[in-house]
């Protein structure tokens, strides 16, 4: 069993919406947490040593859709002072239809809200010591009990498309050394 801690510098998350009048879109790198497994050299998890276990924290405040009113009043809906952090956990994980392919579930707590989803991810180990899990969902934010914004008559859809590519290592250089964005894939 290894744990791999997530490398902020190369995991990223994509989120959009849409709107009456266009998509909206914010993303960010930054997270943390880490993925515990037995994973072999061919970068499948050995299911049967151990059940594996995860954790991922995405900072509200590092989300940006680069249009700053659009992020301070995304900040200011979802109360990102006292619900500063969305974090997933992982409670279960079975080997998909493909190889590299985990139906997986697992609690996703967002705006001091717990729900659970299961859905299948990706996962791959592009070199020794090293997991990258990618995965995508839709979410409806009235699950978390907040309503669809409206801003400056702008009506927001409910329904919100999350992409995730995190790549995990049992060594993570440094975050400044390998800042950079990841292409969703």
């Amino acid at each position: 069993m290894s744990t791999f801690r997530i490398d902020p510098g190369r995991s990223q998350v994509w989120i959009e919406a849409r709107s009456t009048l266009h998509p909206i879109r914010a993303e960010t790198c930054g997270l943390e947490g880490w993925f515990e497994g037995d994973v072999a050299g061919d970068g499948r998890v050995n299911l049967s040593a151990t059940r594996p276990k995860a954790r991922l924290e995405v900072p509200v405040g590092l989300l940006s859709s680069g249009n700053a009113f659009y992020d301070s009043e995304m900040r200011r809906r979802v109360e990102a002072r006292k619900y500063p952090v969305i974090v997933g956990d992982l409670t279960s994980m079975h080997q998909g239809g493909e190889a590299d392919r985990y139906l997986v579930s697992g609690e996703l707590t967002f705006r001091g809200v717990t729900r659970s989803y299961t859905d299948e991810m990706t996962l791959s180990s592009p070199d020794e010591g090293t997991v990258r899990l990618e995965g995508s969902r839709v979410f409806d934010i009235r699950d978390f009990g907040m309503e669809a914004p409206r801003i400056l008559g702008l009506r927001v859809h409910p329904e919100v498309a999350v992409k995730i590519v995190v790549v995990a290592g049992t060594t993570v250089p440094d975050p400044v050394a390998t800042a950079g964005s990841v292409e969703p894939g």
